[in-house]
């Protein structure tokens, strides 16, 4: 929805052109306690505030009971339970059937989105063809510094944006999840996130979900326009345990698995198109980087150049063994209908929406 001309916590008018937000933050463990409360306040200190934040609590009543005690004086916070099965694609397509806004946005669980992030989102809105707009995911190391060996080119396994990524504000084939948001049309076109493919709480940490949904939103809408805008910025907190080179290989294993999954579904001309660039500009451009600061004596080029060249291969590996099981299986992830569609359907039937559950 888009309401009357409203003003951000700046003073200035918002303008009566930009959409609604509702705000979903997926959560599964009291082990974030502390990141779900930091991100729920970054979300309430938006310059553009959001209509509403929806936390959607992946089978732990726990959390969920202990949420819904710390938020039940604040209105704009919703407490939801998952109702699908257990796993992040679930647990968005909750937070859209609930979601009340023109726009849904999500936000990690453990990030933290700067204070024009919706600011950024909405503006670019403006253009009725844009149905989906992403930002940049900054990574907060634990450690409070990069690993030297760490290649930037594989921030994406740590949820954040990589080099290789186009500056500005660009088209591209897809968002990444957890700095995404969508037009509710877009869910009304292509349907919801596919569950089994997606991350299951601290099970191996599949992904891919947000792009399998893009490619299937291009399909269905031809002319949509997706975007990543850079200025909206997030900041996303990497543990040290993922700043271990073993995390790191069961990542791009599991990116791998998943990518076969992908092209399963959507074909590999589509599933794997920015993937083959990546894979032949990006990465042999960071293999040269590395070695050449290697060469010149700098910390931890050898190691960027050489954890490249294994991720690449794991991850090519990964990608073979998930063909080969989609080849026997026939594919496992589910394609729901629009979760949009049915609240639609909820709301002319003058139900409304429910508060806490």
């Amino acid at each position: 929805m888009t309401g009357p001309a409203a003003h951000d916590r700046s003073g200035l008018p918002a303008g009566p052109a930009l959409p609604d937000v509702s705000v979903v933050i997926c959560v599964y463990t009291e082990e974030r306690w502390e990141d779900i409360l930091a991100a729920v306040a970054s979300v309430r200190a938006q310059s553009r505030p959001a209509l509403e934040t929806l936390l959607v609590v992946d089978h732990n009543p726990v959390l969920r009971e202990r949420l819904e005690r710390e938020y039940e004086d604040e209105p704009s916070v919703r407490v939801l339970a998952n109702a699908g099965p257990r796993g992040l694609s679930a647990g968005r397509n909750t937070g859209i059937a609930e979601a009340r806004a023109e726009v849904v946005a999500f936000l990690d669980d453990d990030a933290v989105a700067d204070r024009d992030w919706l600011r950024w989102f909405t503006e670019a809105y403006d253009d009725p063809r844009v149905m989906a707009v992403g930002g940049r995911t900054e990574p907060a190391w634990a450690s409070g510094r990069r690993p030297a060996w760490f290649p930037e080119e594989f921030d994406w396994v740590v949820g954040c944006t990589y080099r290789g990524l186009p500056p500005g504000r660009v088209r591209v084939r897809n968002v990444l999840g957890g700095n995404a948001s969508f037009r509710r049309t877009a869910f009304e076109a292509a349907g919801g996130f596919a569950t089994g493919i997606g991350r299951d709480g601290d099970k191996r940490p599949l992904g891919c979900e947000e792009t399998e949904l893009c490619i299937r939103l291009s399909r269905a809408l031809p002319a949509a326009v997706l975007l990543i805008d850079d200025r909206a910025v997030i900041h996303h907190r990497v543990p040290a345990v993922r700043e271990r080179f073993g995390y790191f290989r069961t990542r791009t294993y599991a990116e791998g698995l998943s990518k076969a999954l992908v092209a399963r579904s959507v074909g590999a001309d589509k599933g794997l198109e920015s993937e083959r660039r990546y894979a032949t500009r990006v990465l042999p451009a960071g293999v040269a980087r590395g070695l050449a600061d290697a060469v010149r004596g700098r910390p931890g080029g050898a190691g960027r150049a050489g954890a490249i060249v294994a991720g690449a291969l794991v991850t090519a590996a990964g990608y073979a063994v998930g063909t080969a099981r989609t080849r026997r299986s026939g594919g496992g992830f589910v394609i729901p209908p629009s979760p949009a569609a049915r609240t639609t359907r909820r709301d002319r039937a003058g139900e409304g929406t429910a508060g806490h559950v």
